[in-house]
């Protein structure tokens, strides 16, 4: 009987995340779900059944990450790896290089750092040939900026990202695994956005694309279930941008 396949999802409570892990399950993956907040974790795997395993984890606690890579370990090879956590950091407002070191050091232990120790730490666990690795980035990485309280610190971050996966794409191609990222523009529904969301702001975000409207979570995990397929396997080392044409390919 062929093993079931294993999916792990940073940040899968909500959002984004949450469809992408219903969308693997769908497919069926056994998604386990990471983050945070154990009772949205509980509700999300709750919703979408008995294939999704929550687990509680402060991604940026390299200890903690490398007790959940074990957990994960133990349910078999990973077929598929999405880095789906982040959050947009606001600097502090009075105006001191210390408040602004520190809004980019959790901005980058946000959106950059969690990828980078999830990843290490289940890397010798990638199903080899055939494992999958998706960091889900930002426009925001592209055409820098993240809203009218950023300084810029975010999209540094998920810049970041871009980088350290094109080095993590040579390093595990060898072995049959493909690194992808997919750059959302803005997406309605999440919590990112936070105090920054307006109807002002979501008109505005709408007229800034070419097919006139908001993106939503499930346009970003349908591009994840053809990533994390077999018949995308001869895809790697790719920026794919989700926009609705705000910000064009180059």
């Amino acid at each position: 009987m062929e093993q079931q396949r294993i999916a792990v999802v940073s940040g899968g409570g909500t959002g984004i995340g949450r469809a992408i892990a219903a969308e693997l399950t769908a497919r069926g993956n056994r998604v386990v779900i990471l983050g945070r907040r154990t009772e949205v974790l509980e509700r999300t795997a709750a919703e979408l059944g008995p294939q999704v395993v929550p687990l509680a984890v402060d991604l940026t606690d390299a200890a903690r990450v490398t007790e959940a890579a074990g957990e994960i370990a133990a349910l078999g090879p990973v077929d598929v790896l999405v880095n789906n956590a982040g959050a947009v950091i606001t600097p502090p407002s009075d105006g001191t290089l210390e408040a602004l070191a520190e809004a980019w050091r959790r901005d980058l232990d946000t959106n950059l750092l969690t990828a980078v120790l999830l990843t290490t730490a289940l890397a010798d666990r990638l199903r080899r040939p055939g494992g999958r690795v998706v960091l889900i980035s930002s426009a925001a990485a592209q055409r820098g900026g993240a809203g009218p309280h950023s300084a810029g610190s975010y999209a540094a971050a998920k810049a970041a990202l871009h980088g350290w996966a094109f080095g993590l794409a040579r390093q595990l191609g060898p072995d049959g695994i493909t690194v992808n990222v997919l750059a959302p523009g803005y997406v309605a529904d999440t919590e990112i956005f936070g105090a920054d969301w307006t109807p002002d702001f979501h008109a505005d975000k709408v007229a800034a694309t070419l097919v006139g409207r908001a993106g939503t979570p499930e346009d970003v995990a349908a591009a994840v279930g053809y990533l994390a397929s077999p018949a995308a396997g001869y895809v790697t080392g790719q920026v794919i941008g989700i926009n609705g044409g705000a910000v064009l390919g180059r």
